[in-house]
């Protein structure tokens, strides 16, 4: 047992060293780590035995559960709903064309058994959201008309229809269910999964504005739980799990969470070491030995793919939606193939059904050309047909995103021989470019107006330009868009409830605000939301 977790430290120390070189050599991190499994393989250097495929597939579902989630809960809505309608197309269509089109390939080309062929089309029918992910955030690639987000959304959602689709595929080959029984599956998989995605979101928003954790590191424990019923939850029932998943993770990471930073910071570390167990997992359970043997075959599929099906369809789906030429050049380039693929090649290797092609090494060597061909040449690809953008931020598309604002917070209590004491707001002579962002009475926030009088043993929370954050205040960022209702009108006038405007982000330029300013289209406004922040815990999330 020591041994075996000397290797795990050891395999995880490596895949943290590996995340570095790749970035400098300019290769996408995630075949480093299905290379480093495989050089712990029994082909490899250090030789480990392992053939347990059944094992290797509850892990890595269970690993699919948070990537899922996490692909969810870091997709801004506000940044993807101009292009959503492009994505779920893609998402959905897109997967069952990219199924029909490489199975149609398969059989007809290379000779495949019919339902065999489809069922390889299926199982490598979606884009990995890992992979799109770690391009994009590691590479900083900016895109422009919303491509980002809208590979993120793409992506992200349709994992679910690919495993649908290769199940379905299965069961055919078994011969097992009938015309009305496939409808029935597909019907389940999707309404149990939207219905338990939402079901489990609600229920755990409800609980998080009621309920308040005694320690911060418990509402990640509590997420941590909600993604896995998330997703057992329409399994039992017969409905898709993984879309229930992201669902949940999507409808959460676009509320307003008290301590997200730190969920953030949980879940990003949580599906980060996922990411590293799958890609290593899969990679120790190949043989490189037998990839020569599919080696034609993959290849083949691989270009197909890759040049053939994704382009076509990707000009059938997003032409009619006025995409440019150079988002449907992006977007065919970046349907990468990635850890799911596997997974899903893995359950059909488990499955009873008959088969005469070596699937798992067969979609083994397509991922591996799929992550280092395209997932390499993505930020080139999209250079060539101008799509970069330089003057955005691809961060800017998570809700993870965080970005320092010069503001600091200052906490004082009120003496009662101070001058401030029995004082109105209004009148306190407080420091230029300064703003009482909050006040503490006997445990209660109170959100400050003018004609409020200051009592002794108060606590007061200034907040001034600087950087830093001070316990106690829940800060929120709200970027105001055309035909916002706040735009054009004073501070004054604008009704913000127990909500307080305590910083303008205009052009670069840091406003402190007063009643007379007028806010304009595309400033960015941090807003204090302390009645709904956790007691003397900080949430800023800017």
């Amino acid at each position: 047992m020591d041994f075996y977790l000397l290797l795990a430290a050891t395999a995880i120390f490596l895949c943290v060293v590996f995340n570095r070189i790749s970035h400098r050599l300019g290769v996408p991190v995630l075949l480093a780590f299905i290379v480093l499994g495989m050089l712990f393989g029994s082909d490899g250097i250090v030789k480990i035995p392992f053939d347990n495929y059944a094992f290797a597939e509850d892990i890595c579902v269970f690993a699919l559960i948070f990537i899922m989630f996490y692909g969810g809960f870091g997709t801004k809505w506000s940044a993807a709903r101009p292009v959503a309608k492009k994505a779920v197309f893609m998402s959905a269509f897109g997967t069952v064309l990219t199924a029909g089109l490489v199975g149609l390939f398969s059989h007809f080309v290379l000779s495949f058994p019919l339902l065999e062929s489809f069922l390889i089309g299926a199982v490598i029918s979606s884009t990995d959201a890992a992979s799109v992910f770690s391009i994009l955030r590691s590479r900083h690639l900016n895109l422009r008309e919303n491509t980002a987000s809208l590979l993120e959304v793409e992506s992200g959602s349709n994992d679910p229809f690919a495993y649908m689709l290769t199940i379905t595929v299965l069961s055919l080959m078994q011969g097992d269910i009938t015309r009305a029984g496939i409808a029935w599956l597909l019907f389940a998989q999707v309404l149990f999964g939207v219905l338990g995605g939402i079901f489990v979101a609600l229920l755990a928003i409800k609980f998080l504005d009621r309920f308040e954790f005694s320690s911060e590191g418990f509402n990640g424990i509590f997420l941590f739980a909600v993604a896995i019923f998330s997703f057992a939850l329409p399994e039992v029932v017969g409905g898709n799990g993984y879309l229930s998943a992201y669902i949940t993770g999507i409808i959460l990471g676009n509320r307003r969470i008290s301590k997200k930073r730190s969920l953030v910071n949980f879940f990003d570390g949580l599906t980060g070491l996922m990411q590293m167990v799958v890609f290593f997992l899969l990679g120790l359970l190949a043989f490189p030995s037998e990839l020569p043997k599919v080696a034609l075959p993959a290849l083949l599929i691989s270009a197909f793919l890759t040049l053939v099906a994704r382009p076509l369809i990707s000009a059938i789906i997003l032409a009619p939606m006025r995409a440019s030429l150079g988002q449907i050049a992006v977007v065919s380039w970046a349907g990468l193939r990635g850890a799911a693929s596997i997974v899903f090649a893995i359950i059909a290797l488990l499955h009873p059904a008959t088969m005469s092609n070596d699937i798992f090494h067969l979609v083994f060597f397509i991922v591996l050309f799929s992550i280092l061909i395209q997932g390499t040449l993505l930020p080139r690809v999209a250079k060539l047909f101008r799509m970069t953008d330089t003057s955005s931020d691809v961060m800017k598309t998570f809700t993870d995103y965080t970005e320092d604002h010069p503001v600091r917070f200052i906490k004082f209590d009120v003496p009662e021989n101070h001058s401030f004491a029995n004082t109105e707001i209004r009148n306190l002579p407080l420091p230029p470019e300064t703003l009482l962002a909050l006040i503490i009475r006997g445990g209660k926030r109170l959100v400050p107006n003018g004609r409020m009088k200051i009592l002794p043993r108060d606590t007061l929370i200034l907040c001034g330009k600087a950087i830093g954050q001070i316990d106690g205040v829940n800060v929120y960022k709200k970027e105001l868009e055309f035909g916002d209702e706040w735009v054009d009108k004073p501070i004054s006038r604008i009704k913000t409830g127990d909500d307080l405007i305590i910083m303008i982000c205009r052009r670069n330029k840091i406003i402190i605000p007063r009643g007379g300013i007028k806010l304009r289209d595309g400033d960015i406004l941090l807003i204090n939301d302390a009645l709904h922040a956790s007691k003397y815990d900080s949430d800023t999330d800017i």
